[in-house]
């Protein structure tokens, strides 16, 4: 029969196994996992770094990412008071046409189409800029075919704040003009973002080769390269 030394002795060594194995665990195994899982997310490789007009001009380049589902990107969206922008129809142009020339407000005002691998953007939000229907801040999101390890689609986003309306300097036709420094409006979303429980921020360096250029309109444009990738923090094991 052993000694209840030998006994308290096997306790010990038990309880210190255990412990090293909770700690082994939960500080090195399971953070590595999630490193892994949460690495580039794959549908970077399909997205380029801008959005094209109709006519294959370079658009907006690409400064925010969001990785989750629509309802996620939607919920998320809504909780930092963007709206969704209305589609382009003969109602809603002409609402914007004579909210523009009357100065009067229109919150949800309709986004021109950009295009990414042939697809016009899937969602766009926007906010009013003090009431102002030139003047606002928005974002269009395309989402991306691939899905990472957890099963979660990558939406590509630019977001550009409008400063006036004008003709555009390619084409001719009636347009917004956008503040050149696009790091602006994407520092903005990112704050707006970071505080909602939950999100997490990442930021992906050099994520733009060209640093300054013009958009499909012929406006500047000017960043430090960095994308601002958003999602969820998953639920814990």
């Amino acid at each position: 029969m052993p000694s209840i030394y030998r006994v308290l002795g096997l306790l010990v060594a038990g309880v210190g196994m255990t412990a090293a194995l909770y700690f082994a665990l939960a500080y090195e195994f399971v953070p590595s996992v999630w490193r892994f899982v949460e690495r580039r997310h794959p549908a970077f490789d399909e997205t380029g770094s801008r959005s094209f007009t109709a006519a294959g001009i370079p658009g907006d380049p690409f400064n925010l990412a969001f990785v989750g589902s629509e309802d996620e990107l939607q919920r998320l969206m809504a909780a930092v008071n963007w709206a969704p922008a209305d589609a382009i129809t003969f109602k809603s142009s002409l609402r914007i046409t004579i909210a523009s020339v009357s100065h009067r407000s229109y919150a949800d005002a309709p986004v021109s189409n950009l295009y990414v691998n042939g697809k016009k953007q899937d969602l766009a939000f926007e906010q009013a800029a003090a009431g102002d229907p030139r003047q606002r801040h928005h974002v269009r999101f395309w989402k991306m075919t691939q899905l990472d390890l957890l099963d979660r689609p990558l939406w590509i986003g630019a977001a550009t704040f409008d400063t006036s309306v004008g003709l555009s300097h390619t084409t001719g036709q009636v347009t917004h003009h956008i503040d050149p420094n696009i790091d602006a409006e994407r520092d903005k979303l990112v704050a707006d973002a970071a505080q909602i429980d939950g999100v997490r921020i990442r930021w992906v360096d050099a994520f733009q080769e060209a640093r300054e250029g013009r958009n499909g309109s012929g406006d500047r444009f000017f960043t430090d390269g960095r994308l601002a990738q958003f999602d969820f923090a998953p639920a814990p094991f």
